[in-house]
């Protein structure tokens, strides 16, 4: 699975990409799949290897209704969510909008990430036998489990020795092969990404929520960023084009694919200007906020983001902790490509203290009929914090991305 060559973790736009005007069906099909395939590189390899869009079309068909089959839902654009109750609980005056991902497959917006990559192995017609691998054991594994088994492709997922067991069972439902990795003496960084660093190097293929080790990945996870442009794009009300958004980061391929779709679609004219980012971690793990601030003071921050060389600010967070479990990666892999979209914009990182990650949980289960986890909603604990710290004003228009369901 070859990938266009660019700095680390950036996917640019595909030649001939195509934004859908809604002038026939397939233009304002829910499936983002479906309606954003011209924007897609698996839709643009389809075309160079002489498949058809007709022929594309049924590929993601059929792997939808395997995906249904297995996990009761298929893809379908998410729904923005009015979180004004939330925002007079806590003295917002302005828009408050959560994009709701609790519903979308496995829970969790994760499966965009993989279907996409299930969407590049048909197209470039990979042996159903070539071996999936991902670390993860939470809402990645999950639903990488759900689309690699609709693929009828074998997946290997490595496990912190702390992952859930009711997680564990559900892998093994799936017919996912589970490997718990202890941590090896004198061992740096995540046990569970080396090893299966370890399985690529014997020819398995990266099928991961991590653009730096599939860059693939930030395909498909590009869809909800062209859903939000679309539904940005569509609404009349005061502070859109200066809309703030809050992501919440772990490994960060979900603000990186976000923020690159939403490029994309100012570049395109969809968008007057994309919303400006803040990238939204906890105080027990904030390896983002730590690489932004040694970046900013540099005399030419956008070239050492772009620097293949990262270690010097990108490095492990020593003991992560927080209720917020699935922003624990103890490195932001896809760190780079969030860094410069905060610097260009004037974005910034925001780090939530532990009663903001659990009053934010409170907020959305006691406001809106969001089933999120408290990862889900760390987004809206980083507006919490921002608003302590004075970064946000109460009549700004914000987004929030609500990501995970409480299983």
């Amino acid at each position: 699975m070859t990938s266009p060559q660019g700095p680390v973790g950036w996917l640019g736009t595909p030649p001939g990409a195509r934004w859908p005007v809604g002038s026939d069906a397939l233009d304002a099909d829910p499936n983002p799949f479906i309606r954003y395939r011209t924007m897609l590189w698996s839709h643009h390899r389809a075309i160079e290897a002489g498949i058809n869009d007709a022929a594309f079309l049924d590929i993601v068909r059929r792997l939808d209704d395997a995906v249904a089959e297995i996990d009761g839902n298929g893809f379908r654009h998410t729904p923005l969510v009015n979180l004004g109750t939330v925002g007079s609980a806590i003295g917002h005056t302005g828009h408050l909008t959560g994009k709701d991902e609790t519903g979308n497959v496995s829970g969790t917006h994760k499966a965009r990430h993989l279907f996409g990559l299930a969407l590049h192995l048909e197209v470039d017609n990979a042996p159903t036998g070539t071996p999936l691998v991902i670390a993860s054991c939470g809402n990645a594994a999950l639903a990488a489990a759900v689309v690699a088994r609709a693929a009828h492709r074998p997946l290997t997922v490595h496990v912190p020795t702390w992952a859930d067991a009711a997680v564990l069972a559900k892998l093994d439902d799936l017919g996912a092969r589970v490997i718990v990795c202890e941590r090896r003496l004198d061992e740096v960084g995540d046990p569970c990404v080396l090893r299966s660093r370890e399985l690529v190097a014997d020819g398995a293929v990266p099928f991961t929520c991590q653009g730096t080790e599939n860059l693939m990945t930030i395909d498909g996870g590009r869809t909800l960023g062209f859903e939000l442009a679309s539904d940005l794009a569509g609404t009349a009300g005061p502070g859109v084009e200066t809309c703030r958004l809050f992501i919440q980061v772990g490994g960060g391929a979900l603000a990186s694919s976000t923020v690159q779709a939403l490029a994309e679609a100012a570049d395109l004219g969809v968008l007057a200007d994309r919303p400006t980012l803040y990238a939204v971690q906890s105080e027990g793990c904030a390896p983002l906020d730590r690489a932004f601030r040694l970046v900013a003071q540099l005399d030419d921050p956008l070239t050492a983001v772009t620097s293949t060389d990262d270690s010097d600010v990108m490095w492990p967070w020593d003991d992560p902790g927080s209720l917020a479990t699935g922003i624990l990666d103890d490195i932001v892999y896809d760190w780079q490509p969030i860094v410069a979209a905060m610097l260009e914009d004037g974005g910034s990182p925001v780090v939530a203290t532990e009663a903001e990650v659990a009053e934010a949980h409170r907020l959305v289960r006691d406001h809106t009929g969001v089933p999120a986890d408290p990862t889900g909603t760390a987004g809206l604990a980083g507006l919490l914090a921002a608003r302590r710290q004075g970064m946000v004003g109460d009549d700004d228009t914000v987004m929030v991305l609500l990501t995970g369901v409480e299983r």
